[in-house]
């Protein structure tokens, strides 16, 4: 366990120095499935070699210590106290963090969801009769239906094809649940830091991913890229909350991507971000059961 414990660590840095490579080289469904699974496969590994770092400590509580010198044993010392002790400070934080990313993520779908009181259940589409240009997707919970809300500043501003087009986009965040690649990961970086570059990949993918589907649905790679950038044009003002916006994320990059080929699949790419994601899981394992082995022999001792 004295070094197996730390292998989810290390690891964990691997994944952001690589997302972004991974984001420009393949598609993005696939990246994100793959980005996001690998980054809630390195949290919880990270976050259990934290748990198995505070656990040696029990050897140090005064009635198992005690009772540990009674019987004449040597409990095992696998790690240092002083990282003991950090792996606990470092617990506390994660709690702190992912309490608030959860409370976050209650309020923001809490306060979109009012938007759409007093509106049909079977109603998908909602437009507000307000003067900020906005659209985003609202994702189903609770039993309530995904909806498109859309300002009356944000249609009136398009063409009838580019409507369709931000349609289409809000759509397929809802069609492909792209607010739980977008939440999970955002629990991944709050019990770990280290993936905020992976996070930052995988926003900018989930919507490069629906930007793609309303091209195909438009039929045209370049009427999407202008609404794209009409609706990047008008809507300059900060959200009230955070949601999946049409004009979210790298726009620029967005409009250039959709004036290209699509981008192919790179399945050995993926499968290399996969493998980052399972390593530092196999090494939390690895270490579970050095520990495990630890205690059984402090036991027979």
């Amino acid at each position: 366990m004295r070094i197996d414990v730390y292998t989810p660590l290390v690891l964990s840095l691997l994944l952001p120095a690589i997302s972004g490579q991974v984001g420009r080289r393949v598609a993005p469904a696939l990246a994100t499935r793959v980005l996001t699974a690998s980054a809630v496969l390195t949290a919880a590994a990270t976050t259990w070699a934290l748990v198995l770092l505070a656990v040696t400590l029990v050897g140090e509580v005064p009635p198992v210590a005690a009772e540990a010198r009674e019987d004449g044993r040597d409990l095992a010392e696998p790690v240092p106290e002083a990282i003991a002790l950090v792996a606990i400070l470092a617990l506390c934080l994660i709690t702190h963090r992912l309490y608030k990313a959860v409370r976050a993520e209650y309020l923001t779908r809490r306060t979109l969801h009012r938007l759409c009181e007093g509106h049909p259940p079977d109603t998908e589409l909602i437009v507000a009769a307000s003067a900020t240009p906005r659209a985003f997707a609202i994702p189903a919970a609770n039993g309530r239906p995904g909806r498109i809300l859309v300002t009356a500043a944000m249609l009136g501003a398009l063409h009838p094809a580019e409507r369709r087009v931000l349609l289409a986009h809000e759509r397929a965040h809802l069609t492909h649940r792209h607010a739980l690649y977008a939440y999970a990961v955002a629990l991944a970086t709050a019990a770990n830091p280290l993936l905020t570059p992976t996070r930052t990949t995988v926003t900018f993918l989930i919507e490069r991913w629906a930007d793609e589907q309303a091209a195909e649905a438009a039929g045209d790679r370049q009427t999407a890229a202008r609404a794209l950038a009409r609706a990047a044009l008008i809507a300059q003002r900060p959200r009230p909350v955070r949601v999946l916006n049409f004009t979210d994320g790298a726009v620029t990059r967005r409009i250039a991507a959709l004036q290209t080929a699509p981008p192919p699949h790179l399945w050995p790419i993926a499968a290399v971000a996969l493998a980052l994601g399972v390593l530092p899981a196999l090494g939390a394992m690895d270490a579970t059961d050095d520990l495990l082995e630890l205690l059984e022999h402090a036991l027979h001792l």
